[in-house]
């Protein structure tokens, strides 16, 4: 077969979990990239009835040998050329992060612009939701060759061994856990009642600020780091990127409170995606070390 034309790769590549019902993994970020007219390739990691929030159900992972074979054939696609970047969330097995490090490996042998966002999906404030080796394999093999991280605070606790309460520690953290480029989600806020993305880049460190809703349903993250890619491969420099981004999350967020939905009603609220029109605050803060650049 004849590869297509390279000359404007779009596809996104999204390695994460798939739910037959609810907006998580998978599901959120397949619908939210594609809404915003971007292509997207899926491989499921793990495939659930529902988020494990809602209960024990059953789980079924993808046989390593065979999902490293599915991959592979990623890897030699005659139309590896249309993408642009490859997203990677849940894995169902620790395996699975040297398949997802080997495909990133020929995308961007193929695309050296392409980027690579890891969201080291593996706990919350509770602890390790996932067994130890495979947040173990998020954070050595996956983490230091992402160009983009998306992880919360607490997965970044667990990440760099040490409690970060304080805005600054999280920042200094960040600054050190590896990408270039590091999006830590439930971060401290500097407003009262609220909780904060901080986004901090070789140069630039920016909190996008919002009002904290109670109980919120799952999937925030994989929405947030869906939104943060799209509009980093759409050319938006960081502050705007960030501040779009965190506004649609949080628009559809709270419209979804609001109706006492148990999931992120992202099709009910499409147009938040691309058009939101939440109010969020975007501070720009004193950077806290050296351009890593240098």
């Amino acid at each position: 077969m004849n590869a297509p034309p390279e000359e404007n790769p779009r596809a996104v590549i999204v390695v994460s979990s798939h739910v037959a019902r609810g907006s998580v993994g998978n599901r959120a970020v397949v619908l939210a990239l594609e809404s915003l007219g971007i292509p997207v390739w899926a491989v499921p990691t793990v495939i659930l009835p529902w988020h494990p929030g809602h209960g024990r159900a059953t789980r079924i992972v993808p046989d390593p040998r065979e999902f490293a074979a599915l991959m592979k054939d990623l890897e030699n696609a005659p139309w590896l050329g249309e993408v642009a970047g490859v997203l990677s969330g849940y894995l169902g097995d620790a395996t699975q992060a040297e398949a997802v490090a080997s495909l990133v490996g020929a995308v961007k042998a193929r695309n050296p612009r392409a980027i690579y966002l890891c969201d080291p999906v593996m706990g919350d404030m509770r602890g390790l939701y996932v067994p130890q080796p495979v947040a173990e394999a998020m954070r050595d093999v996956l983490m230091p060759i992402a160009d983009i991280a998306t992880p919360n605070r607490y997965e970044l606790e667990w990440m760099m061994g040490e409690r970060l309460d304080e805005l600054r520690n999280v920042m200094s953290a960040a600054l050190t856990a590896g990408p270039p480029t590091m999006l830590v989600t439930s971060s401290p806020a500097l407003m009262a009642g609220g909780i904060g993305n901080l986004l901090l880049t070789p140069s630039e460190a920016l909190l996008a600020e919002h009002r904290m809703i109670d109980k919120p349903p799952n999937g925030l993250g994989d929405l947030t780091s869906a939104l943060l890619l799209a509009r980093f491969l759409e050319g938006q420099p960081a502050g705007k990127a960030l501040q779009s981004a965190t506004a649609s999350v949080f628009e559809i967020l709270a419209r979804t409170a609001k109706r006492g939905g148990d999931e992120l009603q992202i099709e009910t609220d499409a147009q938040s995606l691309s058009h939101p029109m939440a109010m969020v605050h975007l501070r720009h803060l004193m950077h806290p070390g050296p351009d890593r650049r240098a």
